[in-house]
C-alpha cells in the first residue's frame, strides 16, 4: 500500500514536471514576433505603409485599398540596427518615402549616428524614396523628417537644421531650398505645394515661417519672444494655426518642480498677416501643455474648427474650439486617457484610441472610437480582452491600426464595414509560443501614503508558492497594459515577463506614479524622482503585495527594469535589501546629483547673478539616489547598459560599478559597445534577457 501510495506520487511529481516543461519555452521564442511601426496612410485614406521589424531586420510595407494585399518594398536584409522612420506615401500613391538610420528616441541630438553593429564605415541618417510600383530604392540625401510636396514631385527635408529638397524620384543632388538663420524643423506644406510652413528656431525663442519662392522674402507670422511650434495649414490653405507657449526666460525656478507650461492656439491669415488667439490655457498644472504621446494633438477639422488635446479636467481628453475663437467643447468625456488620434480623410471626424471600454480592466488596455465633430457622438469601434492603439483613419469609414492581445503581439489590422482583418499574421514565426503565454490580470494596492497604485499580476501555470519578481517600466509616463505593448521598448518587457512566468515566477509589472492612464494628477505626483522619490513607496507597496500572496515565496523577490525602471530597480537594492533579493538594471540613473547644472547632460541655468538654489537641488537629489544608500546595498545586481547611450549617460553605470566594487557588493555588468538606450539590434536584445532571466533563476530559485 506505501508502495502503491509513493507510486502514485512519482507520477503525480512527473506529470507537474513534464506539464510545467510543456508551457516552457526559449527566449528566442518569444522574441522572435514581427514587431509593427510607423503605420501611415496617404492623404485619400485608400492606400497605407507600415514598417516591420523582425528579429532586427527591419522591412518597409504597402497595401493598397480595396484588397489591402502587403507588398514588401524594402529590407535591410540584416539586423544592422538601422531604424526605418518618418515614412510617408506620396498623394499620387506612387512613392513611398522614409528616413533609414538615426536614433529617433534620444533626447538630444548627437554628431554621429549609431552605429550598433560596430561596421568600420559611420553609417549616416538618410532619406530614401521607393516606388510602389517597383524598383530599387533611391536615396534623396542626408537628413530627417522628409514632406512630401502635394505635386508628389518633389521631397524637402531637414539636414543641420537647414531645409534641403529634392526630386521624389532621386538621380540628382539635394539643393539647399532656402536660407533661414534659425534651425529649421516641423516642415509642412500648403494644400496647393505654393509655400512651405516651418519653425525657425532661435534657442530662447521661435517663429512660424513661410517660404513661398526665392523672389519672395521669408514669412515669419506674428514674431514675438514666445516659443511657437506646430504650424497647421487650414483645409483651405488661407490660415496657419499654431501654438505658442512663452519664451525662455524670466525668474529662475527649479526645473525639477512641475512648473505651470501655459499655452494658446493662435491664427495667423496668411495674406494679412492678421493674427488673433483661438484658445487659451489656465495657468494651472492640469492646465498646461501636455507633454505625453502625442503632445497637444492640435490640428484643423471640418468646419472651421480646431481639435487639440488638454488635461484640464485631470484627464487628456480631446476639445474642439472654432477657429474664430470661443469656449472649447469637450469631445471625450469620462474618467480615461486618449493617447492617439486619426482625422478622417474629410475631417469631419476624429479616431482616437483610449484606455476605456466595456471590457473590465479596460483602464489597463487600449480601444478604437470615434467621435464626430459636428455632433459630438461618439461610437465604440472595437473592444473586448485585446488592445488597440496607433489608428490611422481611411476612406468610407474604414480603420487601419495594430492589434494586440495577451498572447499574440502587435499586428497590423484594417476595419472595413465591420469586418477586421489581419494583414501580417502569416509572418508570426510557427513556434511563436501563444498558447503558452499565461494571461495577465489587472491588480489593485495601496502605498503606504494611501495612494491606490495599479498593476497587472502574471501567474505561473506550476501550483505552490513561487519566486516573484517586481517589474517597473521606464519613462516614467508610460503604462504597462494586460496585453502586448505598442512600444518596441515595452514590448520586449512584456515578452520578458511572459518567460519568467513560463519558468515559474510570478511577475508584478508596476504602474506607479508617474504613470500615464490613471490622470494628471498621478502622472505628475509631488515629490517625484530626484526631489524626494515618492513612488518608491509604490514599488515597496508591490513588493509587499507579492508577500501577503498565497502563490509567492516571500523572501524570494527580485526586481527588474530600464530606464526609470533601472533607477528604481537600484534605489530598491540599495534601500531595501531585506525585501528585494536580487535585480537587473537596464541603463538606470543611480545619481540624480550628477545631473544637476551638468553643462552637457543636465539642468543648466543662464550665467547671471540671479540663480536658483544648486546646492539644495543638488542635496535633495542625492538624498533621493540609489547612490545615497550604497552602505545598505546587499543584494546581488546585474548591470546592463551600452555605451552609446543618449538617455543615460553611461558614466551612471561606470560611477556605480566602482561603488559596487569598494562595498563588495556582488555585481555583474555586461556592456554593449556602440549601442543606445533603447537597444537597435535585436542581437542585443536578446542576448540582454537571456542575461537577465539566467540571473534572476540562478538568485532567487
Amino acid at each position: 500500500m506505501r508502495f502503491a501510495s509513493f507510486a502514485a506520487l512519482f507520477a503525480l511529481l512527473l506529470a507537474g514536471s513534464a506539464g510545467a516543461a510543456s508551457h516552457r519555452f526559449t527566449m528566442a521564442q518569444v522574441l522572435s514576433y514581427p514587431f509593427p511601426d510607423t503605420l501611415v496612410s496617404d492623404a485619400s485614406g485608400k492606400a497605407i505603409a507600415y514598417v516591420l521589424d523582425t528579429r532586427g531586420v527591419r522591412t518597409l510595407w504597402y497595401a493598397q485599398a480595396p484588397q489591402w494585399s502587403p507588398r514588401l518594398l524594402f529590407s535591410s536584409n540584416a539586423d544592422d540596427g538601422q531604424e526605418l522612420s518618418d515614412v510617408s506615401i506620396s498623394d499620387d500613391d506612387g512613392h513611398v518615402v522614409y528616413v533609414r538610420g538615426g536614433d529617433h528616441d534620444a533626447n538630444w541630438p548627437l554628431p554621429l549616428q549609431p552605429d550598433p553593429a560596430s561596421r568600420p564605415l559611420q553609417p549616416e541618417m538618410q532619406v530614401w524614396s521607393v516606388g510602389t510600383s517597383g524598383g530599387a530604392p533611391a536615396v534623396l540625401g542626408d537628413g530627417d523628417a522628409p514632406a512630401i510636396a502635394p505635386s508628389s514631385a518633389r521631397v524637402a527635408f531637414t539636414s543641420g537644421g537647414a531645409v534641403m529638397v529634392a526630386p521624389i524620384a532621386g538621380g540628382s543632388a539635394a539643393t539647399r531650398m532656402f536660407f533661414d538663420r534659425g534651425q529649421d524643423s516641423d516642415l509642412h506644406w500648403s494644400p496647393d505645394g505654393s509655400a512651405l510652413a516651418f519653425v525657425s528656431s532661435r534657442t530662447d525663442h521661435s517663429f512660424i515661417t513661410i517660404y513661398r519662392n526665392d523672389a519672395t522674402p521669408l514669412q515669419y507670422l506674428d514674431p514675438t519672444t514666445s516659443q511657437d511650434f506646430m504650424p497647421r495649414w487650414s483645409p483651405g490653405g488661407r490660415e496657419i494655426a499654431f501654438v505658442r507657449m512663452h519664451g525662455d526666460g524670466g525668474p529662475p525656478s527649479n526645473p525639477l518642480d512641475w512648473n505651470p507650461i501655459p499655452w494658446k492656439i493662435l491664427v495667423t491669415d496668411v495674406q494679412t498677416g492678421k493674427t488673433h488667439v483661438a484658445w487659451r490655457s489656465g495657468d494651472t498644472g492640469r492646465g498646461s501643455l501636455p507633454e505625453s504621446g502625442g503632445g497637444p494633438m492640435m490640428d484643423w477639422g471640418a468646419r472651421g474648427h480646431i481639435v487639440f488635446l488638454s488635461e484640464r479636467d485631470n484627464w487628456p481628453h480631446l476639445y474642439a474650439v472654432s477657429s474664430r475663437g470661443g469656449p472649447a467643447r469637450l469631445l471625450t468625456p469620462g474618467r480615461y486617457m486618449v493617447e492617439q488620434s486619426s482625422f478622417a480623410p474629410d475631417r469631419s471626424a476624429v479616431i482616437y484610441n483610449a484606455n476605456t471600454g466595456r471590457t473590465h480592466d479596460d483602464n489597463d488596455r487600449r480601444h478604437l472610437f470615434r467621435v464626430e465633430l459636428a455632433t459630438g457622438r461618439i461610437s465604440e469601434l472595437t473592444g473586448g480582452a485585446s488592445s488597440e492603439f496607433s489608428p490611422v483613419a481611411l476612406a468610407g469609414d474604414s480603420v487601419a491600426y495594430m492589434r494586440a492581445t495577451a498572447q499574440k503581439p502587435p499586428m497590423i489590422m484594417i476595419l472595413d464595414s465591420g469586418r477586421r482583418r489581419t494583414l501580417d499574421g502569416n509572418l508570426l514565426a510557427s513556434d511563436f509560443p501563444s498558447s503558452r503565454l499565461v494571461t495577465p490580470r489587472e491588480v489593485t494596492f495601496h502605498a503606504a501614503d494611501g495612494w491606490l497604485i495599479h498593476g497587472q499580476l502574471f501567474l505561473p501555470r506550476e501550483r505552490g508558492r513561487r519566486p516573484a519578481v517586481v517589474f517597473v517600466h521606464g519613462g516614467p509616463p508610460r503604462q504597462m497594459l494586460l496585453t502586448w505593448h505598442y512600444m518596441d521598448y515595452y514590448s520586449n518587457g512584456y515578452a520578458v515577463n511572459q518567460y519568467l512566468a513560463s519558468r515559474g515566477f510570478v511577475v508584478l509589472s508596476v504602474d506607479y506614479r508617474l504613470s500615464i492612464g490613471y490622470g494628471h494628477d498621478f502622472n505628475y505626483p509631488a515629490h517625484w524622482g530626484p526631489t524626494g522619490a515618492s513612488e518608491y513607496q509604490d514599488v515597496v507597496a508591490g513588493a509587499r503585495f507579492l508577500q501577503r500572496n498565497p502563490h509567492v515565496a516571500g523572501a524570494k523577490i527580485g526586481i527588474w527594469g530600464g530606464s526609470y525602471g533601472g533607477y528604481l530597480t537600484a534605489l530598491a537594492l540599495a534601500r531595501n535589501s531585506d525585501i528585494f533579493k536580487a535585480g537587473v538594471d537596464f541603463h538606470g540613473v543611480h545619481d540624480w546629483s550628477f545631473d544637476i547644472d551638468n553643462p552637457v547632460w543636465g539642468f543648466t541655468q543662464p550665467k547671471r547673478y540671479q540663480q536658483y538654489d544648486t546646492r539644495a537641488m543638488m542635496k535633495l537629489a542625492w538624498e533621493s539616489s540609489p547612490d545615497s544608500a550604497i552602505a545598505t546595498w546587499r543584494s546581488p545586481v546585474l548591470l546592463i547598459q551600452g555605451d552609446d547611450d543618449r538617455n543615460v549617460e553611461f558614466h551612471q553605470m561606470v560611477d556605480l560599478v566602482e561603488r559596487l566594487r569598494h562595498t563588495r557588493v556582488h555585481f555583474e555588468e555586461m556592456v554593449i559597445p556602440n549601442e543606445i538606450h533603447g537597444f537597435l539590434r535585436y542581437a542585443s536584445w536578446l542576448r540582454a534577457d537571456r542575461a537577465t532571466a539566467r540571473f534572476l533563476e540562478s538568485n532567487l530559485r
